[in-house]
């Protein structure tokens, strides 16, 4: 089964590239470049834009529909693509989520995953697209038990 979610986007939202932000993810993540970590207005890492989660309101948010039980759902898949360099320090980029496709399979121990597409755009202060980012949430058809062996 494969559809096309036909819930509307979500809610925009602004979010500020903060230069001591951009830091302390580069040191987080073990990045030693000294575009991240030296520079007065530096170039976000590639994977900063994952810190917008932390800006979003619920009406934001590409969750907020809701799962039968968070017990069950399961970080897929992230992807980001940029349509040039990645946001600098300084910039403010309003944020919109929205679903991309639902589709299910089978799972090796039985039962289904739902696999729920979110798609989310970064445009900068002229409303020019700089980044998507396409993640993809499993939620499996029953819990987890306890002592389970792949």
């Amino acid at each position: 089964m494969e559809s096309s979610d036909e819930a509307p986007a979500r809610t925009p939202f602004q979010m500020t590239i903060e230069r001591g932000k951009v830091r302390e993810f580069a040191r987080a993540t073990k990045s030693k470049n000294p575009d991240y970590l030296r520079a007065d207005t530096p170039v976000s890492p590639t994977t900063f834009l994952v810190t917008s989660t932390f800006w979003q309101d619920p009406d934001s948010n590409p969750m907020a529909a809701g799962f039968t039980s968070y017990d069950r759902v399961l970080h897929g898949a992230q992807e980001y693509v940029f349509f040039g360099e990645p946001p600098r320090a300084g910039t403010t980029l309003t944020v919109q989520s929205r679903p991309g496709r639902v589709y299910e399979k089978t799972g090796r121990r039985g039962g289904v995953m739902t696999f729920h597409e979110f798609v989310t755009e970064y445009r900068n202060e002229t409303g020019l697209l700089v980044a998507e980012s396409r993640g993809t949430v499993i939620e499996t058809s029953q819990p987890p038990s306890e002592g389970a062996t792949p």
